[in-house]
């Protein structure tokens, strides 16, 4: 699908979030810029976290606290390596009230369950995004 706006890239991340059920993995996939953050940013909102989310690109993962779940957000844009919070990020996969949210994924692929959802993000223009969930 096409998103034409950022908007509409909340309003997805919105909406989608009323297709999920604790615990689930969305695998997040697009080049910087390409409206990851602000999917889930959306995603957050329609699970009702009240904070305001940003990107953990620095501290690698955030937690936020959800109406009826708990939102683990991860962004290992900078880890070749994800050492240690490779633990942290198979704790928060088997937690059964946890929606866990994953940029730049390649490093832990092997952790991610079989059942993850992948939202994939083109960037086509300034203004247009290409969505595709799997």
């Amino acid at each position: 699908m096409l998103i034409h706006s950022e908007t509409e890239m909340l309003e997805l991340g919105r909406n989608f979030a009323t297709s999920l059920k604790a615990p689930a993995v969305l695998e997040l996939i697009g080049d910087v810029g390409a409206g990851k953050t602000t999917f889930t940013r959306g995603l957050a909102d329609g699970l009702g976290v009240k904070a305001t989310l940003s990107s953990p690109s620095f501290t690698i993962s955030r937690l936020y606290k959800g109406d009826n779940c708990i939102l683990a957000h991860y962004d290992f844009y900078r880890l070749e390596d994800p050492g240690i919070m490779s633990e942290d990020l198979a704790e928060s996969i088997e937690y059964p009230q946890t929606i866990t949210v994953i940029e730049w994924g390649q490093s832990i692929k092997d952790l991610l369950p079989a059942d993850h959802r992948v939202v994939e993000i083109k960037y086509i223009d300034e203004s247009t995004r290409e969505v595709t969930i799997q």
